[in-house]
C-alpha cells in the first residue's frame, strides 16, 4: 500500500521528504464544486437553461418540461439534487480552503495534508453521487456519511494545525 501512495506521490519515499500538494487539491476541490458538479451545462442541453435567473430554472421551468415531455419526472427530481449538491459543495469548499491553508501555515506535514486532500477529494466526490443518484431514504444515510467524512478530514487538519502553533 505505501509503494501505491509513494507512486502517487502521497507518501515520501525512504529518506525523501513527501511532495505537498495542498495547491493541487484546492484547485481540483475548486473545480469539482464550481465546474463539474454544476447542472448548467445539463440545463443548457435540455433547454432549461434561462441566464436571466439561472438559479430558478428548474423551479419555474422544470415542471413544464416534465409536462412537454421533454425530460422525465426522474430526471427533473435528479437535477434538483445535483443542483442542491453543488450548493453544498461551493458552501463546503470555505471550509477546506481554511484547513488546508491553517495546516501550511502551521507546518503541518506534507504527507498529512496530501491525506487530508485525497480524504476530502473521495467524500466529496461520494457525496455529490449519493445526493444525485439515491432515492431510496435508508440508503440516503449513506450521503450524510460521505458528507460527515469530508467535514472530519477538514477537523483534522485544524487540529494538526492547532498541534503545531
Amino acid at each position: 500500500m505505501s509503494s501505491i501512495l509513494t507512486t502517487l506521490g502521497l507518501r515520501a519515499a525512504p529518506s525523501q521528504a513527501a511532495p505537498n500538494h495542498a495547491t493541487s487539491f484546492l484547485i481540483a476541490n475548486w473545480a469539482l464544486a464550481y465546474c463539474l458538479m454544476s447542472t448548467r451545462g445539463t440545463k443548457i442541453r435540455l433547454g432549461l437553461d434561462h441566464n436571466v435567473s439561472p438559479r430558478e430554472d428548474l423551479s419555474k421551468y422544470g415542471e413544464a418540461a416534465v409536462q412537454s415531455g421533454k425530460i422525465s419526472r426522474a430526471r427533473l427530481n435528479r437535477l434538483k439534487r445535483q443542483e442542491a449538491a453543488h450548493a453544498n459543495a461551493v458552501e463546503g469548499y470555505s471550509l477546506f480552503v481554511g484547513a488546508i491553508l491553517s495546516a501550511l501555515v502551521a507546518g503541518v506535514d506534507a504527507e498529512t495534508i496530501n491525506t487530508v486532500g485525497v480524504w476530502y477529494t473521495v467524500s466529496r466526490v461520494a457525496f455529490s453521487l449519493c445526493y444525485s443518484y439515491i432515492e431510496d431514504p435508508k440508503l440516503s444515510y449513506l450521503r450524510s456519511v460521505a458528507w460527515w467524512s469530508g467535514n472530519i478530514s477538514c477537523i483534522t487538519a485544524l487540529v494538526q494545525a492547532g498541534k503545531k502553533l
